[in-house]
């Protein structure tokens, strides 16, 4: 198998600009308070009686931040604080199961954040117990939940395990002390790899970490070194994503040096070597930014097309419903998207002034809208699509959608550049153009240049850089 070429500084000034990662289509960018929770419980009530639903459990705390994080998450101090959390979720998820009206099979529950873990034992206990009695969960169900090695509590992979879950994911990003240091995050190797053996000691299959270029001082070497240390391990699964430096958005990524962080160029040299080192460790390239042992569900749904991309990143999970719990959650139903309040402070008034699903905005998602996002999900997922054969062409003629002759004539630069190769209507990625899955996909997006011109050129990006 081929490794990502090294891109060419005149690909990187033609190609990095700001874009969505495509979790979703539209992307949430274009949520708006037009959708609430009376809409959202409509399209909940009319969901068909067999169609399964997967659950996403968002836990906003951590027992500390990192500089680099982008995500919805807080410290809390105070375990009344975390319980009175998890007494919430449990609520929200009992007002999804009455407006459902009917027990739903799930195969698939997550828990992110933050730091799930942070959970007391007996709250979590008492959610899981809620998810089993309101569900029927099916045998085979993956139950994920994410960690951090620093701060994970005494027997609490054992309690995981435990109550189901077989896959965990494990939060590295870097293990050079000098980025470490600058990320506000010290975690030696040791205390990772230890983490690592427990959980398989536990009896937890599934073990997934994080890994992230463009860090601050990080270097190809050092990145290689990363890779290398961090293969050795032979977790199932590794994500590496592009660091997005945000403090616009993320005041805390204010405390890292802009001059510490590399160009673009720079940092899609450090993805080609990463690439190079998990490939040649026996690792398969998985869409934009995963890595997946040969045996791996992931792997196995990469090679036979049956992967799909939602707001959790790359997923086997194949079903339309997912419902999105707790602060800041996201779900995701046929008809749309629907985003809970984001602060924790909100969430729980909001959830405490009426017996309303939390909802405070979201997008209705139109015919054309669903034919685009499965054509984009294909380019995310296959590194390619056909767009006149199978359901893309169905769903297509839904949305009135013709020919696409426009998108067609966009991709040729693209085809030049030797990212794609065009026949007809066919489109396959190149192992060169892998890094710039964004670019292409949106080419399919008429939300985001409607985006960009109503924010006017002044207006601060809503989204990270594609590169």
């Amino acid at each position: 198998m081929s490794v990502v070429e090294q891109p060419q500084a005149d690909l990187v000034a033609r190609y990095g600009g700001n874009l969505p990662r495509y979790t979703s289509y539209p992307t949430a960018a274009s949520f708006t308070e037009a959708v609430g929770s009376p809409q959202v419980e409509q399209w909940l009530a009319a969901l068909p009686v067999s169609e399964p639903v997967s659950l996403y459990f968002h836990v906003p705390f951590c027992d500390e931040l990192c500089r680099f994080c982008g995500c919805n998450t807080s410290v809390m101090r105070h375990e009344s604080g975390r319980v009175a959390y998890a007494d919430l979720l449990r609520e929200e998820l009992h007002r999804y199961v009455q407006a459902l009206g009917a027990q739903r099979r799930v195969g698939h529950v997550q828990f992110g954040g933050g730091t799930p873990t942070t959970l007391p034992p007996e709250a979590l206990r008492a959610l899981i117990r809620a998810v089993r009695l309101w569900f029927s969960l099916e045998p085979q169900a993956e139950l994920s939940m994410e960690l951090d090695p620093r701060h994970l509590p005494p027997g609490r992979l054992d309690l995981l395990a435990e109550l189901g879950f077989n896959r965990v994911s494990l939060g590295v990003q870097d293990i050079d002390p000098r980025v470490q240091e600058a990320c506000g995050r010290i975690q030696p190797f040791e205390q990772t790899r230890d983490c690592v053996q427990q959980a398989r000691a536990a009896g937890i299959a599934g073990v997934n970490i994080d890994l992230i270029y463009g860090l601050p001082y990080q270097s190809v070497q050092s990145i290689a070194e990363t890779a290398r240390q961090i293969a050795a391990l032979r977790p199932d699964r590794l994500a590496v994503f592009g660091y997005a430096h945000i403090p616009w958005k993320q005041k805390r990524q204010s405390l890292i040096p802009a001059e510490s962080l590399p160009d673009s160029t720079e940092r899609l040299a450090q993805r080609a070597r990463m690439d190079a080192v998990l490939v040649e460790a026996g690792y398969v390239p998985i869409g934009l930014d995963h890595y997946a042992l040969p045996h791996d569900p992931l792997a196995r749904a990469a090679t036979d097309g049956t992967m799909h991309r939602n707001f959790q990143g790359y997923t086997t999970d194949a079903c339309a419903v997912l419902l999105g719990i707790g602060a800041s959650a996201i779900s995701m139903l046929p008809e749309g998207f629907a985003q809970n309040e984001v602060n924790t402070a909100a969430y729980a008034r909001a959830m405490a002034a009426s017996s309303a699903l939390p909802v405070v905005r979201g997008v209705a998602r139109s015919a054309q809208d669903r034919a685009r996002g499965a054509i984009i999900e294909r380019i995310m997922c296959d590194m390619g699509v056909c767009l006149d054969g199978g359901p893309i062409a169905a769903l297509a003629h839904e949305g009135g959608e013709d020919g696409f002759a426009e998108e067609l004539a966009a991709l040729r630069p693209f085809v030049h550049d030797g990212l794609i190769q065009l026949e007809g209507t066919n489109i396959r990625v190149t192992e060169r153009g892998r890094p710039f899955l964004r670019n292409i996909a949106a080419v399919f997006d008429t939300h985001h240049a409607v985006l960009v011109a109503q924010a006017g050129e002044k207006a601060r990006p809503r989204f990270s850089g594609a590169l």
